[in-house]
């Protein structure tokens, strides 16, 4: 299987407070905020495809690629693309790889990060980009939790807190740019009406019971 896996390094703009380390040793919390910040960094794994005369996949590439997605076993957060070298690219293979990604509950991504090697010819190359979050440096008893007058905290602190929202995120890049906030108008109007238009459950008649029994 002609795969490939490109590291790549996280953008300082992303990254989060780095570690501040004392001259007398240990980290300091000076603040309200912990040093001991999430990092998210992103892995790119790459498939070559061969593609048909036609514009489409060769056979048994379709096939290739969903026993790739298995042992990558993508879901939820990763992100699908094309890196066609085409110069008008081809909708039949990038078609192809979108019915595969659908099964897993995925759909193909705009533009693909840049990976190492060129694209031959006759080929195309999918990339799965996986992000992840981790605290660094946690655990952290550096600094002693005896009070000292330096107005500083222990250095272990956040670790807890940040180490756990980090492995339970379900989508890391929420952690840099979070979600859009974008509703659609039509969808929460038609929720309100419904709501308002809704007949009062204790509107209608009070059902008679009977305690006798059937006869």
């Amino acid at each position: 299987m002609n795969s490939k896996i490109v590291r790549t390094a996280t953008a300082p703009a992303i990254l989060a407070l780095s570690l501040a380390l004392g001259a007398c040793g240990g980290t300091k919390n000076t603040g309200l905020e912990s040093v001991h910040q999430p990092v998210v960094s992103r892995l790119d794994y790459a498939l070559d495809l061969s593609t048909s005369g036609n514009g489409g996949l060769n056979q048994g590439e379709s096939q290739r690629l969903g026993t790739w997605f298995d042992t990558l076993r993508v879901g939820y957060g990763d992100r699908i693309s094309i890196d066609d070298p085409s110069p008008y690219g081809s909708a039949a293979s990038r078609e192809a790889v979108a019915a595969v990604a659908a099964r897993y509950g995925l759909l193909l991504n705009e533009g693909a990060p840049v990976t190492t090697g060129a694209v031959e010819g006759g080929m195309i190359r999918v990339v799965v980009s996986r992000m992840s979050a981790t605290v660094r440096g946690c655990p952290d008893w550096s600094r002693p939790s005896q009070p000292e007058y330096e107005a500083s905290g222990m250095s272990n602190y956040g670790c807890a807190s940040n180490s756990n929202l980090a492995a339970m995120i379900a989508n890391p890049e929420d952690l840099i740019r979070g979600q859009s906030g974008r509703t659609d108008q039509r969808v929460s109007s038609k929720a309100i009406q419904t709501f308002r238009n809704k007949e009062n459950t204790g509107a209608a008649a009070l059902k008679q019971e009977s305690s006798k029994g059937a006869k």
